[in-house]
């Protein structure tokens, strides 16, 4: 029997269904359960993902008030069997824009029962919608976010938090060190753990997007990557001899460089992904050029997970007026990272 609530009534994938991806709807007072469905009435009009099932997990009638008010049809979206609702009702009654920690739960095994499926086999990869972190912690369940809570849930060590734009060259942007205080961030970095987080992107890379030979960009941690050490010594004791011993095991990873110079389209020309030390170096500049159509991929993972790279925004749910570009394009890489894991890997 399927792990997942809601799924061991819906029919299995006909032959020409070659990956199931399930999306969680994550907060239910935000634009997330909107998105979700406007990004697959959007890709079901394009004939975009025509060898790929969709599982929504969530509460079938908030869905069905949501398409009413955001003008898609909710029974048209499911007729065909492409787009499947395992239904998880919510705990209590929900009003768009207003939170309540009461659903808390609610959004949780939203996210448990994706993780559950994955791992069972159910699904190929799974896409988040944005969470509230404040109604999960109000409800009594410590929570820091998704990448956190997805590592602890299948017993990943390590993971890697990057985000992504999308076309032909996109810009990628992977973290060293994600939820921390500034104070605290030089303290977390290791050569050892730099070394595993360059495993991790290169392996990625080539797993999940059919990249042969990753090219990895790494900043410095210090203005000016320390100046030689005038303005600071982790680029001499820790960042360069991570970088040597990652280039020694055949990962093409260069720097330090500069964070302030780096993001230059003649330095990212022939980059794969940037390495950017903490938090804000990198993802600033992403979300500047990429915000609205950029996606969260969490690295390192057993599971295929793949997320919009904003909030909850409650002022807009059930306005109709969220942009669901960044929720399409995490359902484009979830497609498109489940079909390169499919394919035979090279020797």
């Amino acid at each position: 029997m399927s792990p997942v609530p809601g799924l061991a009534a819906v029919a299995p994938p006909d032959d020409a269904v070659a990956l199931t991806v399930a999306i969680t709807t994550g907060e239910p007072a935000g634009v997330g359960p909107e998105l979700t469905l406007a990004a697959l009435a959007r890709g079901r009009a394009d004939a975009r993902w025509p060898d790929t099932r969709f599982v929504v997990l969530g509460d079938g009638a908030l869905l069905a008030a949501r398409a009413s008010a955001v003008g898609v049809d909710w029974q048209a979206l499911l007729a065909n069997g492409q787009v499947v609702l395992a239904d998880v009702p919510a705990a209590v009654p929900v009003v768009a824009g207003r939170l309540d920690a009461r659903n808390g739960a609610y959004v949780l095994a939203l996210l448990d029962a994706a993780i559950d499926g994955a791992r069972a086999g159910d699904f190929d990869a799974i896409v988040t919608a944005p969470l509230q972190k404040s109604t999960i912690n109000d409800a009594g369940v410590p929570f820091t976010g998704h990448t956190e809570y997805l590592a602890e849930r299948t017993a990943t060590e390590q993971v890697v938090m990057m985000l992504a734009g999308t076309g032909e060259r996109p810009l990628r942007v992977a973290l060293a060190t994600t939820h921390l205080p500034l104070s605290q961030v030089a303290g977390a970095l290791s050569r050892a753990s730099l070394v595993r987080i360059l495993t991790i992107i290169d392996a990625d890379l080539r797993r999940g997007f059919g990249i042969a030979a990753p090219r990895i960009l790494v900043t410095g941690l210090n203005p000016h990557a320390g100046e030689n050490g005038y303005l600071g010594r982790e680029e001499i004791d820790v960042i360069s001899p991570a970088i040597e011993q990652a280039r020694a095991a055949g990962i093409d990873a260069r720097g330090p460089y500069p964070a302030d110079t780096l993001f230059q389209p003649r330095h990212l020309a022939d980059a794969d992904c940037v390495l950017a030390m903490f938090h804000d170096q990198g993802l600033p500049v992403l979300k500047y050029a990429t915000f609205g159509a950029g996606i969260n991929i969490t690295l390192g993972l057993p599971i295929i997970r793949t997320s919009v790279d904003h909030g909850t925004a409650l002022d807009l749910a059930g306005s109709g007026r969220a942009d669901p570009g960044s929720m399409l394009a995490a359902l484009d890489t979830a497609v498109q990272m489940g079909r390169h894991r499919r394919r035979p890997q090279p020797a």
